[in-house]
């Protein structure tokens, strides 16, 4: 029997402090998200930062907190619910770190039957922070508490042309009738040797302007290039015009070199040259949360307010969108019958 797996980032179980520390303990100690030595990432993590942050990113959590929990949890019950009733299989959600863990996330598709697992974990673009730590903590979880399964997972889809239709009528459809000079696609930023850990030629990423739109077998796992062409995409499917649209990184963490230009010094540099109206969407994300309730709708409008803009508009993400609904049933139902995706 198959059965369906939706992996998403998770969230702490309150805003409370005690518990955005438990979560960013784990978040921050997997070695995929902060690359360094144990020794190193302990140090940093449990000797630092989760003695400074908690308090800080809780208050956060808290401005954006919905009375039925946390929006990205909400979110992705909502997806969740919408799907399985437009599949015959059973679909289950995960997070990958917090109380809702794949674990648990598997033991309710056994419990159900399945011996056969289609993998979804929820981002667009392929990253070692994200997508592959998702893929390898369930494989160990498979070997040793599930040998019986077998899984197949879901491959970016950042440039699968469903996807960007989807994306494009979501973003048109948000900003019709809005009057904004200038949409600014705001991604995560991840470190940069985060880009060149996941080069599979060991070789073509340089992160030098040319390489990204230069084809190689490194677009496969190139994170920073398969932002850009999200971007690209949904330029050309929009109609923008050059020069009213452009790419940035946010939610950068330490003093290493991160994915460039940063989102708040580039909402900051649009304000300063004087562009009064602005847009912002956020296509690294398909569950509005923290990063995009807090950091973009919250403190990028401070910024470009404080800098002399007017008008600052956010796209939600796609969330539980009918049309999003639609296309990944269709996946899943593809996977089903064929277990091949079109694209």
């Amino acid at each position: 029997m198959k059965g369906v797996l939706l992996v998403n980032l998770g969230s702490p179980d309150s805003p409370e402090p005690k518990d955005v520390k438990k979560y960013l303990g784990e978040f921050l100690m997997d070695e995929r998200v902060i690359d360094v030595p144990l020794w190193a990432r302990t140090l940093l993590v449990k000797g630092i930062i989760l003695n400074t942050r908690p308090k800080a990113s809780a208050a956060a959590y808290k401005k954006i907190w919905w009375d039925e929990g946390s929006p990205l949890i909400v979110l992705s019950e909502r997806l969740q619910d919408k799907i399985q009733k437009q599949v015959d299989l059973p679909v289950a959600l995960a997070m990958r770190y917090g109380s809702m863990t794949i674990k648990k996330g598997l033991q309710e598709l056994v419990d159900k039957g399945v011996d056969e697992v289609f993998l979804m974990p929820l981002y667009p673009q392929f990253a070692m922070a994200t997508t592959e730590t998702i893929l390898v903590l369930a494989e160990a979880i498979r070997k040793a508490h599930f040998p019986q399964l077998k899984i197949q997972d879901l491959k970016a889809f950042y440039n699968n042309t469903n996807y960007i239709e989807v994306l494009s009528n979501s973003i048109a459809r948000h900003l019709e009738g809005k009057d904004y000079e200038h949409l600014l696609f705001s991604y995560h930023g991840v470190p940069e040797r985060h880009i060149r850990k996941s080069d599979i030629t060991k070789s073509h990423c340089k992160i030098d302007g040319s390489c990204c739109a230069t084809p190689s077998p490194a677009h496969e796992s190139c994170y920073r290039h398969q932002c850009l062409e999200v971007t690209r995409l949904v330029g050309e499917k929009l109609n923008l015009k050059e020069g009213t649209f452009s790419t940035s990184f946010q939610s950068r963490l330490g003093f290493d070199p991160w994915l460039q230009p940063y989102t708040d010094r580039t909402i900051e540099r649009l304000g300063k040259e004087g562009l009064k109206k602005m847009a912002i969407v956020t296509p690294a994300f398909v569950s509005d949360c923290l990063e995009t309730l807090e950091e973009i709708a919250m403190e990028g409008e401070e910024i470009f307010h404080e800098m002399g803009g007017q008008d600052f508009t956010t796209v939600p993400c796609l969330n539980d969108d009918k049309a999003f609904v639609d296309l990944l049933s269709k996946w899943i139902n593809e996977w089903a019958t064929s277990t091949s995706i079109e694209s």
